[in-house]
């Protein structure tokens, strides 16, 4: 075996997903569950034991597992997300916990005109920020072409964010991807990807634009789309 071969990654099996409007990729270890309030505690619990069943080196995280995915499911149903996949791995030292979702989202003025939602207006209301030291805040804005989508508007950085029910700021790594929708001039797809693991956000930008590049727009009644591989 040559040294290329040893260091070729490995592939990563993913797990298509499909919605109403749209379909995402999404790698085969991330969890995906309901969001709906009635049913997503029993929808994580039923996750957990089952992949404790076919991992029990799980089973020691259970409750830490339980915690995070349920918070995520409640703010992304909050936030007014119609999708969330959910990465949680490496559980030690350092827990390895990020989150991508997906909401439907349109803005208007204060008098109700919509606002434009094509992606060089959108980075036009944007603003970039740059860190005054190190560990400030920052964010970045542009634009990026998903493949057989199209143009899309981007901001991506370290940002303090204010999750639903707490007033407290949370500094996150955060990629906000901005998703025209084909017939809704008034609507844009915005997928969403951030983690509290700041020392990784490189790591995790990768991450994000991977997952956010298999998305694809589904007219109603459309066929599955094929998987698109993630990384």
């Amino acid at each position: 075996m040559t040294q290329q071969d040893t260091e070729r990654p490995r592939p990563v099996r993913v797990m298509p997903v499909e919605r109403e409007g749209f379909s995402l990729t999404v790698p085969m270890t991330w969890w995906e569950f309901d969001l709906h309030p009635a049913t997503r505690d029993d929808s994580v619990r039923r996750m957990i034991a089952q992949r404790v069943k076919e991992n029990p080196a799980l089973a020691e995280h259970r409750e830490v597992l339980g915690r995070f995915l349920k918070k995520a499911a409640r703010d992304a149903y909050e936030s007014g997300a119609v999708y969330i996949g959910c990465m949680a791995q490496n559980f030690g030292a350092l827990p390895l916990t990020a989150s991508v979702t997906v909401s439907l989202v349109g803005a208007r003025t204060a008098d109700g005109q919509l606002l434009a939602a094509d992606p060089a207006s959108i980075v036009a209301g944007l603003r970039a920020r740059e860190a005054v030291k190190d560990g400030d805040p920052w964010r970045k804005v542009t634009t990026v072409e998903i493949p057989e989508t199209g143009l899309a508007a981007r901001t991506y950085g370290i940002e303090d964010v204010t999750v639903p029910g707490d007033s407290r700021p949370v500094r996150t790594v955060l990629m906000q991807t901005f998703i025209p929708l084909p017939g809704q001039a008034d609507k844009v797809a915005l997928v969403a990807g951030s983690s509290a693991v700041l020392d990784l956000a490189d790591s995790f930008f990768d991450i994000f634009d991977a997952v956010t590049s298999t998305f694809r727009y589904r007219e109603p009644g459309a066929a599955p789309a094929a998987s698109t591989p993630v990384g």
